[in-house]
């Protein structure tokens, strides 16, 4: 098992497709996990959902979240992310990052169809303003 340096985690999280799972708490102290697509912005993590869905209900009375990457495979490694969430409706900010997001996962050409699928006012953009990273590579090595 090896801890993998700012860069080395950076690189696992943007590598293809991986998800992150968020998880946040729900008000009667539940917790709520889901995968999500997302881009990283320096050490900021972003992504999208619904205002009045699970996430962005419980992000918005509590920010803090954890969020998961981890790869299937061995010798598999992992990146576990806690951070402060800010909710962003700004329509100009959240279509640049939702096009950036859906061209991540769907391919250039299809990123700014998914980027206007995703910001409408009934989204929003979340910014994971990170405060702790535990990244741990090669686990079965």
């Amino acid at each position: 098992m090896k801890t993998m340096t700012k860069d080395e985690w950076h690189a696992f999280v943007t590598e293809g497709t991986r998800t992150g799972k968020v998880a946040v708490t729900r008000k009667n102290g539940a917790p709520h996990v889901t995968p999500v697509w997302f881009v990283l912005d320096g050490d900021d993590l972003l992504f999208n959902t619904a205002l009045e869905g699970v996430k962005g209900r419980a992000l918005a009375r509590d920010p803090r979240v954890s969020i998961a990457v981890d790869d299937q495979e061995p010798p598999f490694s992992f990146v576990m992310i806690d951070g402060k969430a800010e909710i962003i409706t700004d329509m100009d900010e959240m279509l640049r990052w939702a096009v950036a997001i859906g061209a991540r996962y769907m391919g250039k050409e299809k990123g700014e169809e998914f980027g206007k699928r995703n910001a409408v006012p009934s989204e929003c953009l979340v910014r994971v303003h990170v405060t702790k990273v535990v990244a741990q590579s090669d686990l079965t090595a």
